[in-house]
């Protein structure tokens, strides 16, 4: 556990609390301790993404389980697109109020965060299209 840990640089703990609430599967040694896979170091640094995001650990434990489906009923796809459908609004509702505060800024800094922006845009857009085609 100490090595998937100091990989992900989480704590011990937080490796401990997700495998208790099932983000995170580990096999046992026949000493019973936890075996960690690549997979599983993969599905920690999504899980520690979307909690930069400030996704809740049960949103994320859903995006997890989708990534792993094999194949998905087309009712969950939707509800999985509504889903991104409605943070992309909230996140374009708070970009938009963040104008002001925006329009203080110097050049330098504007540029910037217009770069970042354009660099997220692109990425999405990228995203999308193959989603698309």
């Amino acid at each position: 556990m100490g090595e998937i840990a100091e990989m992900a640089h989480v704590s011990k703990r937080t490796i401990d609390y997700y495998t208790s609430i099932g983000l995170l599967n580990a096999d046992r040694s026949k000493s019973n301790y936890r075996i960690y896979s690549d997979e599983a170091l993969v599905d920690l640094k999504f899980i520690e993404e979307c909690k930069s995001l400030h996704f809740p650990l049960d949103e994320i434990k859903r995006k997890l389980e989708m990534r792993k489906a094999k194949h998905l009923r087309e009712s969950e796809v939707e509800k999985h697109v509504s889903a991104v459908t409605q943070q992309m609004k909230q996140l374009h509702s708070d970009l938009f109020d963040l104008i002001p505060i925006l329009e203080t800024l110097d050049e330098e800094q504007k540029q910037k965060l217009t770069s970042n922006l354009s660099l997220l845009r692109t990425t999405l857009m990228q995203s999308l299209l193959s989603v698309t085609t």
